[in-house]
């Protein structure tokens, strides 16, 4: 007897991506084929996304794409799209699974429960996502994504994830010391904390985020452990200070700025103003100069005229991030900005976008040739890129050499030369 084909499609955060790999494990275990989502399948499953327009469009175009593969396929949509839209995607061709975050855990249950596709929808959504699920990624054969903390207090003007995760929460140090174990028992050399708020974990336990990174620099014999997005506000001294005695955390911070704007940031109902996150960033690069620093920025939010979009460039010309991730405002319904009537058009926003982009690249090129000629530790991939593999610095600085088995989920000293394209050309 033929097994059963599925294909897993996830869009957005890391924490999706935990969240997919973990329900991908469970039907792995249950003898279920794994197969790539561009090809025929017999259940289909888009964990979905949407945080912008731009997300939730393609989220409906896979949808689309798995139901032309194969019109007799099941599909099921889970996640923030029917959190958000559950009529609109239960009412598309060919899905007939819909499910919420809380909901989303029992897929393999539901599916098994259902028979077949002719059987009927199977939807369900429990307004608010209320518990905390564990989750971390697996399949990767070098990193794991280790979901630690889910859903978001915060309610900035532009954000639609509360509504669809629901309120703070998180798992206990306990229980995450155990998962990661877990994960270095499999053979991966980094971990990556990731969550919706990750600085916010412990908030209704009496637990710290800084207590959950020394119990794991104490108890986690993993070579690389690598922080993932915290909120500037949350990005305490202390925990800045961890990570420079740390000989497993890694000198890699992503830090949400959205605005360099007062008058902005106050519009969007951010936490902090603008000398808080520069304050952040200096202690950085005065304790880690060669730290990659990243930081989120949102242009064309209603109301931002051209000053204050120069107000933001140069506010970030100045500082000393490593590189940029621009968003172009986009409206999400329910959020206090989406009915605000002074919008930016789309043009300007795009080119606003371009512009940040024009400078991260700058910011990066700069970063990469701060670089040069240092003496790194590289952790090699399993992929195989026309001959050559790739890896990743402690510092998140991308290299390639040409492809060596061998080297799989190794981690090698190099020296960083040759620089091309953005990447450094390793040679032995």
């Amino acid at each position: 007897m033929e097994s059963t084909t599925i294909a897993f499609h996830h869009f957005g955060c890391k924490v999706n991506f935990a969240e997919a790999s973990s329900l991908a494990k469970q039907f792995r275990e249950r003898g279920y084929e794994m197969t790539d989502y561009r090809e025929k399948a017999d259940i289909y499953v888009i964990s979905s996304c949407v945080v912008t327009a731009t997300a939730e469009k393609k989220c409906r175009a896979a949808i689309r794409q798995a139901h032309k593969l194969n019109p007799d396929a099941r599909i099921a949509v889970i996640g923030c799209f029917p959190e958000l839209k559950h009529d609109e995607v239960a009412e598309m061709d060919g899905v007939d699974v819909v499910l919420g975050h809380s909901d989303k855990f029992n897929l393999l249950e539901k599916i098994e429960g259902q028979g077949t596709k002719d059987e009927g929808r199977i939807s369900s959504i429990q307004h608010p996502a209320s518990s905390f699920i564990p989750s971390y990624s697996s399949g990767d054969r070098t990193r794991s994504f280790l979901k630690i903390q889910d859903g978001c207090d915060y309610h900035c003007a532009y954000c639609a994830i509360p509504l669809a995760r629901g309120n703070s929460r998180s798992d206990t140090i306990k229980h995450i010391l155990k998962e990661a174990r877990s994960i270095v028992d499999s053979g991966i050399n980094e971990i990556v904390l990731t969550g919706v708020n990750i600085g916010d974990f412990g908030k209704h336990s009496g637990e710290t985020f800084l207590k959950l990174l020394e119990s794991m620099e104490k108890e986690i014999p993993v070579p690389r452990i690598r922080i993932s997005s915290i909120e500037p506000d949350l990005l305490s001294n202390e925990v800045i200070e961890l990570v420079v005695s740390s000989t497993k955390f890694l000198p890699h911070f992503h830090i949400p700025l959205q605005s360099g704007s007062e008058k902005i940031l106050q519009a969007m109902k951010r936490k902090y103003k603008r000398k808080l996150y520069a304050d952040r960033v200096g202690k950085i690069r005065a304790l880690l100069p060669y730290a990659c620093i990243a930081s989120d920025v949102i242009v064309g939010f209603p109301g931002e005229t051209g000053g204050d979009f120069r107000e933001t460039a140069n506010f970030l010309q100045h500082l000393p991030v490593s590189y940029l991730h621009v968003f172009s405002y986009s409206r999400r319904e329910n959020t206090l900005a989406a009915n605000v009537v002074n919008t930016i058009p789309g043009s300007e926003r795009k080119r606003r976008s371009e512009l940040l982009h024009q400078l991260s690249d700058q910011k990066k090129r700069d970063f990469y040739n701060l670089n040069k000629g240092r003496k790194v530790n590289v952790l090699f991939e399993s992929d195989n890129k026309n001959g050559y593999m790739h890896g990743f610095t402690e510092n998140y600085i991308k290299v390639k050499t040409p492809f060596d088995v061998e080297l799989v989920n190794t981690i090698q000293q190099v020296k960083l030369d040759t620089l091309e394209d953005m990447t450094y050309v390793l040679s032995w």
